[in-house]
């Protein structure tokens, strides 16, 4: 079994050892998207955008009072109802 944990040890160690090598790589190769990106806009760069712009159509909100309205409307009718069907007796 000590063999197994020294071994597991030194992948351990390799694995460190190569993270470290990696990170201290005095170029750093930029990613495919990055690239990808950088070739699109050498040939047709992207319309300047503002950082968080707003988009060109928002729909109406709903005011929140006909929310309001539509749910006590709605408790308002179910208490009715309720009542009216104990005066009948059927509650």
């Amino acid at each position: 079994m000590s063999e197994q944990t020294e071994k597991s040890e030194q992948d351990d160690w390799e694995r460190e050892f190569d993270l470290r090598w990696a990170k201290s790589a005095p170029y750093k190769e930029p990613s495919a998207r990055a690239r990808m990106l950088a070739a699109r806009w050498r040939d047709n760069p992207p319309d300047p955008a503002p950082f968080r712009a707003a988009p060109d159509h928002r729909p109406p909100r709903r005011s929140s009072w006909l929310s309001t309205a539509l749910v006590l409307g709605s408790i308002l009718a179910l208490i009715a109802l309720l009542g009216y069907a104990r005066s009948l007796g059927w509650y």
